[in-house]
């Protein structure tokens, strides 16, 4: 701790300039805060203060954790008002100069309150007020009884054999490579109680060593094409990289990678998924010899901040993370990659509402280093820049591998024979394929067995108690659970309402899907992978890992099947229900379902056997379905871009979202009523609403919003900032929940 209040004796000090420090804290107010330095702190101590350090402070009867912004030498409160800080908690700044500034913009580009946004940029034990931690971490070696054992051996544990034979070939190993290998704590305790291995502490050492530790692979023209352009650039530059699924982008992005490390700089990249990282982190680890830092949310508070130190000081010459990674420090900021750069889950959906995608391009900016966004199907923001010449459009047309994309063939459900959500066409074809030796991926994004439990005699259905929707039946734990708010109840044996026994499911889920499929295929193995399945900290590995043994196989999934994944042996894909986009209540509804069919039809003939698409629909004559079918993604989103062009939607307009939620439904919706009647007419800018969402009730909470449209960033920007300002002087203010959401993924 670098000064403590309560240290030192107080003495009276006279000096020629009165500081002020203006301080961010994490609290729901869109302002900083005045404090002054107490009279036993030096002049120079205060005069030595730097924006970006953390202050401990007192407010409203505790004690927060703030960063410091400024020292000023002015306050428009009167200095007999102001309290004194209490613990100045680092010597250099945790928030370097250019991610205070981008934290700093980001907050008054979302409205969103500085303190608030600022914590969002440190790990969770630096928001708490914690130090920084000494960088050793836990390293495995074999003790001497290990050293005796012979190779091979310990093979009725296969995790262990794989332990052992990592540590045969290796001094030593670490959490990371424990992690690439999908080996478990427990495996690792195992061996320890056997003696065979034992524990010492490392220090991370950063290697001068940039060559690729396995060779890169032969690139195709346009992947070459692709490579020579962003590395050829100087300075900032946006890159859209559109390229078909198997086209090889992963390979373009090592390369990237490779010559950024070379000029030793450093990278990020950020991908949509954690079941994505072990794979992707395996991959990386094989190719480079540096070290890489993990930054997502299946880690401990501990393990992300030292990830997170190791690419502050630059240990970490490459840093793989989920969205809140665009924080991430870089002192030699190199290159910033955000793969699948379409997915919705780079916008924050609650609290601090952000889009790493767009701060990403910010950043890349302001650091002047490349940004390459990736994607089979770029958002149609994302592609409207590139046609409009704002970012360098870069295309993969061909498969890495010379093979063909699969078709997409409409099956026509009307009047075909259902069994359990399969027609009996479909369920023939996937036979065909089993019985040639071949694995088959059934798509369906719906987790559970059922979306509803009804009772056959009096029309009972199970609706969730908190929120306005029905209650998802998960068969195997005889549970019902609502996919919003999370609460569960045991699933009933009797209808609650009549005491009948004619209890019916009606929908389908994964779970229902992969209990159908096994009774159809008995002799073949069905996996399903959704979050079900996959809670555990190694388990979406180990399914991965049996599906890439090359075995016939059905694999069964929701849209964690659908992105980056690469199955050599899948030849067909068959997706259950896809009329859903057709009918969604949000404007980027069409967009998302022809992302989604594209993607995951994406994952068949990615290598020498060819591969189908077949979509079951009731619409088989939509112009949606057909465009799909018939045409490539790119001139599904142009005709997608047209339409948004007529209607003044995003990109052609912009949008935000004013949301409120109380108890009872008449609180919110008078809350929004009163600051669009507060807020005067601003030129260009239009509200709809107030309304009640889509969704009213969620989580026992009654939720409203009012929506904002506008062809100018500028006006709209200038409303927002009205209604932030009515909205923390409104009575109600401080009772209700209400956020501001700009540039939603969701407007429901």
């Amino acid at each position: 701790m670098f000064w403590n209040a309560g240290a030192v004796k107080k003495t009276n000090r006279t000096t020629a300039i009165m500081y002020f420090l203006s301080i961010a804290l994490p609290v729901p107010l869109r302002r900083s805060f005045d404090y002054l330095a107490p009279a036993d702190m030096t002049d120079a101590a205060v005069a030595a203060l730097q924006p970006g350090i953390r202050i401990q402070v007192p407010f409203a009867g505790r004690t927060l954790t703030g960063v410091l912004l400024e020292l000023k030498t002015d306050s428009t409160v009167p200095s007999q008002q102001l309290k004194t800080i209490g613990a100045v908690l680092d010597l250099q700044p945790v928030l370097d100069p250019e991610l205070l500034a981008l934290g700093q913009w980001a907050a008054n580009y979302y409205q969103h309150p500085i303190g608030e946004a600022l914590a969002n940029t440190l790990p969770i034990l630096l928001r708490k007020g914690g130090s920084l931690i000494k960088q050793t971490e836990t390293h495995w070696r074999l003790s001497t009884d290990g050293k005796g054992l012979p190779e091979g051996a310990l093979k009725r544990a296969r995790k262990q054999a794989q332990l052992l034979d990592l540590l045969q070939q290796q001094a030593s190993i670490g959490p990371a490579a424990l992690l690439a290998h999908s080996i478990s704590r427990a495996t690792v305790k195992a061996m320890l109680d056997k003696q065979l291995i034992e524990t010492f502490e490392a220090t991370p050492t950063t290697t001068a060593d940039t060559s690729p530790r396995e060779a890169p692979l032969q690139l195709n023209p346009e992947q070459q094409t692709a490579v020579d352009r962003v590395s050829q650039h100087q300075g900032y530059g946006c890159f859209l990289l559109e390229g078909i699924t198997g086209s090889g982008k992963t390979e373009v992005y090592l390369q990237l990678i490779e010559r950024c490390r070379q000029r030793g700089q450093q990278a990020l990249v950020l991908i949509p998924e954690i079941g994505l990282t072990p794979q992707t982190l395996t991959r990386f680890q094989r190719r480079f010899n540096c070290p890489i830092a993990l930054l997502n949310s299946s880690l401990t508070d501990n393990e992300r901040q030292l990830a997170w130190q190791a690419a502050r000081c630059g240990e970490a010459g490459i840093i793989i993370g989920t969205r809140s990674a665009i924080f991430t420090p870089m002192p030699q900021p190199g290159l910033i990659i955000i793969d699948e750069e379409h997915d919705s889950s780079f916008k924050q959906q609650d609290g601090f509402r952000y889009s790493a995608r767009d701060i990403g391009i910010k950043r890349a900016f302001e650091q002047q280093c490349p940004i390459v966004l990736g994607s089979a199907t770029p958002s149609l923001e994302t592609l409207h820049n590139a046609l409009q010449g704002r970012y360098q459009h870069l295309q993969l047309t061909q498969r890495a591998t010379g093979a063909s994309m699969p078709a997409l063939e409409l099956m026509d459900t009307r009047h075909a024979p259902m069994e359990e959500g399969f027609s009996h066409a479909l369920l023939t074809e996937i036979d065909t394929e089993i019985n040639r030796g071949n694995q088959v991926l059934v798509f369906i994004n719906r987790r559970g067995f059922s979306p509803l439990l009804m009772c056959h005699d009096c029309g009972y259905t199970a609706q969730c108690p908190h929120c306005d929707t029905s209650m998802t039946v998960h068969f195997k734990q005889r549970l019902l659970r609502c996919h919003h708010c999370e609460s569960q109840r045991a699933l009933p044996n009797n209808c609650p309402d009549c005491n009948s026994q004619q209890l019916d499911f009606r929908g389908i889920g994964t779970e229902r899907s992969e209990r159908s499929l096994k009774n159809r295929f008995p002799h073949t193995p069905v996996i399903r992978i959704d979050r079900d399945t996959t809670s555990g900290k190694f388990a979406m590995q180990a399914l991965l890992e049996d599906v890439n043994r090359g075995q016939p196989c059905i694999l069964v999934g929701t849209q964690m099947l659908a992105k980056g994944h690469d199955f050599p042996d899948v030849t067909l894909v068959a997706v259950l229900d896809a009329d859903g986009g057709l009918f969604s209540a949000d404007f980027r509804g069409p967009e998302k379902m022809g992302q989604l069919l594209v993607q995951v039809a994406g994952r068949a003939g990615r290598h020498s056997k060819p591969g189908r698409v077949i979509i079951q629909t009731l619409h088989p004559d939509s112009p949606l379905m057909l465009s799909l079918a018939n045409n490539s993604y790119h001139q599904f989103a142009r005709e997608r871009l047209a339409e948004r062009q007529q209607q003044g939607l995003p990109p052609f307009g912009h949008l935000a979202m004013l949301r409120a939620e109380a108890n009872n439904l008449e609180q919110p919706e008078q809350f929004l009523r009163d600051l669009r009647q507060a807020v005067p007419a601003i030129a260009g800018a239009n509200l709809y609403g107030p309304l009640p969402a889509p969704m009213t009730r969620r989580a026992g909470r009654f939720r409203a919003q009012l929506l904002l449209q506008s062809l100018h960033r500028s006006a709209l920007h200038q409303c927002l900032q009205q209604l932030a300002l009515q909205g923390e002087q409104h009575p109600m203010g401080r009772r209700i929940r209400w956020s501001i959401d700009v540039d939603p993924a969701e407007v429901f």
